[in-house]
């Protein structure tokens, strides 16, 4: 089994859809290894999206996620990382397949309800900054 992370993002948190989709990606075969609920102030928000650094809409992502709470969780399933993504469809909802959560849940390119690890590499250190080791020993 492999590890990956998920965040429901402060659009769909403050929606009421967390609950529907932590249904919806255990119905899709994933189970939930650790969980929480958090709100991210801008240092944190600016230090995960660090990759983003340089792109037009890094500070509009910033201030999203910054914006109300956010469910990170890992999720473990049998090619964990490709298959979350493909649960959760397209960045933009609009191009995002029937049934995915974003195609269900996501307003906007940006407000799109859930971000996921796109590595397994990046999947491990999106993990870490969220949950502890001692958090993290029982995977």
């Amino acid at each position: 089994m492999k590890h990956t992370l998920a965040i429901i993002k402060p659009d769909a948190v403050a929606a009421g859809r967390a609950g529907a989709v932590l249904a919806h990606l255990e119905e899709a075969g994933f189970r939930i290894r650790a969980l929480r609920m958090t709100r991210l102030n801008p240092d944190q928000a600016e230090a995960f999206y660090a990759v983003h650094r340089e792109r037009p809409f890094f500070q509009s992502l910033v201030s999203f996620m910054t914006s109300g709470p956010v469910v990170p969780m890992v999720l473990e399933a049998e090619n964990a990382v490709p298959r979350l993504r493909e649960v959760i469809g397209a960045t933009d909802p609009a191009e995002a397949a029937e049934g995915t959560i974003r195609a269900l849940y996501a307003e906007s390119k940006e407000r799109n309800a859930i971000h996921a690890s796109d590595s397994d590499e990046n999947a491990r250190t999106e993990i870490a900054f969220f949950f502890s080791r001692a958090e993290l020993l029982a995977l």
